[in-house]
């Protein structure tokens, strides 16, 4: 049940995501009331907020992001302290099948709601959800804000506009309104379909005696891996900052997929090259070779800092995939 003491109200939508779920969390121990949101909230899969041991703690509410009047009834009705926008389809393979859903997802769900903040003239504070992809090929180097946008997916396309429509409407209307740029974070509520919990899920398996080969495409790609958890935080320190302002939320650090795997597989005292293979359909169109990011901004203007690092969020997953 609600507490009648709850002083500010969160709509998170993509509520049931793994942030989604995280931040659900986070923000009910610092007593806000929150809304989720759900294209269906009758029928919708909130399989992560049951796992925390959340899902009768929050409100619910049918929404569609790419559908302002939806958008527009929703925020009239709640007229939500925060927003977090966390929506939109959140893989980018899939953003190669599906470019359109992934553009309007998270693109015009973005506009819509930046918009409807303004037709209402509410006072929300809106967290837009950012995402590393949108640097592209940085040829190795550390990505900061001042890092040219060069997309090389739908994913990252959608991503970017996301970016720039949070950006200008802070500037031309006075929102308060921020992207916070995520770099990889991880954990156990990952769907298989991301490497990292598919890599766990059959190192755990392999472990315990399957046969199976852990089948995966490009091993040589290097990214910036944080804990979920921790990321969460930072979303909230940014619409508790002074001014809305863009971040970079990341460890500063980057490791190679293989390296992921290694690990993985040694802490079960295991050799990952005799359970690895290699399959070329695995292997994305304009595949991004380097990824990490400059979590400076973060730290000194927020006091955020990354603390869980590869081996430990490695340890997380299997610890609980064990259960």
């Amino acid at each position: 049940m609600l507490k009648d003491n709850q002083l500010k109200t969160a709509l998170i939508c993509g509520v049931s995501g793994q942030d989604g779920a995280f931040l659900t969390d986070f923000l009910l121990k610092k007593n806000y009331q929150i809304i989720g949101t759900s294209r269906d909230a009758q029928v919708g899969y909130f399989g992560n907020l049951k796992k925390l041991g959340l899902f009768e703690k929050i409100k619910l509410a049918s929404m569609a992001p790419n559908d302002f009047r939806s958008v527009l009834e929703v925020l009239k009705k709640h007229r939500p302290d925060e927003i977090y926008f966390l929506a939109g389809q959140s893989s980018v393979g899939l953003s190669f099948e599906q470019p359109m859903e992934t553009l309007e997802s998270i693109s015009v769900g973005c506009l819509n709601i930046l918009e409807a903040i303004r037709f209402l003239e509410l006072k929300t504070k809106f967290y837009n959800a950012g995402s590393s992809e949108c640097f592209g090929d940085t040829l190795g180097k550390g990505s900061d804000l001042s890092t040219p946008f060069t997309p090389r997916s739908p994913y990252a396309v959608a991503k970017s506009t996301a970016h720039w429509l949070t950006a200008n409407y802070r500037e031309s209307y006075g929102l308060f309104a921020c992207t916070g740029v995520l770099f990889n974070h991880e954990s156990y509520l990952r769907p298989e379909r991301f490497v990292t919990q598919k890599i766990i899920s059959a190192v755990v398996r392999i472990s315990q005696g399957s046969t199976e080969k852990l089948s995966l495409g490009n091993i040589n790609i290097s990214r910036d891996w944080g804990w979920a958890p921790e990321y969460v935080e930072a979303m909230w320190l940014m619409l508790q900052n002074k001014k809305a302002e863009d971040f970079i939320i990341c460890t500063g650090e980057t490791n190679t997929l293989e390296t992921f795997v290694k690990f993985a597989f040694e802490h079960f005292n295991l050799n990952y090259k005799d359970y690895m293979i290699i399959n070329e359909d695995f292997i994305r169109p304009n595949e991004i070779l380097v990824s990490y990011g400059d979590p400076k901004k973060a730290f000194e203007t927020l006091g955020w800092k990354a603390q869980t690092k590869i081996k430990d969020i490695i340890v997380k997953m299997i610890e609980y995939k064990k259960q």
